[in-house]
């Protein structure tokens, strides 16, 4: 099989959530959930092996409902967080909780993907996050840094600070702030941000962004009309601390930088219908990956908005003078955003897509019948941008 060749998961129900298990740094694992209204819902834990090209899984039952959203502990392994539904008087509500998985879960089961037998294992519920009359649950964002205790929750127009406490059996709710304006608003989707000391999150309801600091929750900037439809996802750069990529219905993707919002500072108009996801590579921020219900998975090159858009900066000293004049001839070159590849193994509207927390060069992406494809960056841009860090960076250079 080639190296770059996708690799295939095919869940029993359908599915919109997935996740990176993202305090696991070692082994290549996703956690999807599933949508069905007849049997009782699952997690999937998928481990994938990078040398033989194979996905182990194993199954954790959520019987509290269909899953909307997943969300995994930055911290700890075996905590998750869930949106899913509940009838309560006869209302449709989506709730939140926090949960834990078995110990006896082992990472890499050899379970096979087509052995539909395999014994499925409990969740244990640690605590509910559902504050009194605030209303569905749209998503729950976890503290990027720090001990996996604090995460904020949306609840219709609510923005709710939680605290996680005796092993996150216990929700205490810190603080909140509600949106405030004529009819009803609701939350979409909600992203905290891994810079400013982890006191910033972005939200968005309808067509607009709006930045919200955790100490205050007070509203620091706002994006009115920044798409021209929903707002569906939002992503913090990581390593440029006031850009922002969103998406929407109106099959674009935005980059923004908070400090002038009355532009977006890039345009992407590559999808042809709504776009549900938008996430930045973790380690090379100039790689951005999307998914649509056109059912493709674009994979873009954004060098010239990147934390490194000519790669590292050296001395002088370390250059020999044709070395010099190549990378002064490449500097005054304007770096040219691309689409890298466009992948098209999903057949229904790719809701999901996400890096590996361990692994930078492979993502996955999740479709609703239920498809989940693992693919990975390719080859010859991985090794470019490995040798262009090479060249330009002084610590190599001196090895």
């Amino acid at each position: 099989m080639e190296d770059d060749a996708p690799v295939i998961y095919g869940l029993e129900f359908q599915a919109r959530a997935l996740t990176p298990q993202t305090a696991e740094t070692d082994a290549i694992r996703f956690l999807v959930g599933t949508q069905s209204l007849k049997y009782d819902n699952q997690i999937h834990v998928i481990d994938f092996d990078d040398e033989n090209n194979i996905i182990n899984k194993n199954v954790l039952l959520h019987q509290a409902g269909e899953i909307w959203h997943i969300s995994a502990s930055p911290s700890d392994k075996g905590v998750l967080a869930t949106c899913y539904n509940k009838t309560a008087d006869s209302k449709v509500v989506t709730c939140a909780a926090v949960w834990r998985m078995p110990l006896e879960l082992e990472p890499g089961g050899q379970d096979s993907p087509e052995d539909a037998a395999s014994p499925a294992h409990a969740l244990e519920l640690l605590c509910h996050l559902e504050p009194a009359a605030r209303g569905s649950t749209a998503c729950v964002a976890w503290e990027p840094a720090g001990d996996g205790k604090r995460v904020i929750s949306l609840a219709d127009n609510h923005i709710l600070l939680w605290d996680l406490q005796e092993s996150s059996s216990q929700a205490m709710l810190a603080s909140s702030a509600s949106l405030e304006g004529k009819g009803q608003l609701k939350f979409t989707t909600g992203r905290w941000s891994p810079h400013h000391n982890c006191s910033q999150v972005a939200t968005a309801n309808d067509t607009a962004i709006r930045g919200w600091d955790t100490r205050t929750m007070s509203q620091i900037y706002c994006i009115e009309s920044a798409h021209g439809q929903l707002v569906r996802d939002l992503d913090f750069n990581p390593n440029k601390q006031y850009y922002l990529a969103s998406c929407g219905d109106d099959c674009k993707v935005k980059f923004w930088d908070t400090r002038n919002v009355a532009e977006p500072v890039k345009t992407l108009e590559e999808h042809s219908h709504w776009v549900w996801n938008v996430r930045y590579n973790h380690s090379h921020d100039q790689l951005v990956l999307t998914g649509s219900s056109d059912s493709r998975v674009i994979l873009s090159n954004m060098v010239s908005i990147s934390s490194e858009p000519f790669g590292h900066l050296v001395d002088d000293d370390d250059l020999s003078d044709q070395e010099e004049r190549r990378l002064e001839e490449k500097s005054q070159e304007p770096p040219q955003d691309s689409v890298i590849a466009t992948y098209e193994e999903h057949e229904d509207s790719v809701y999901a897509v996400d890096w590996s927390s361990a692994d930078p060069w492979l993502f996955a992406s999740l479709s609703y019948d239920g498809r989940l494809v693992i693919n990975r960056v390719p080859r010859a841009l991985k090794y470019h941008i490995l040798l262009t860090r090479r060249l330009r960076c002084p610590i190599w250079r001196r090895r």
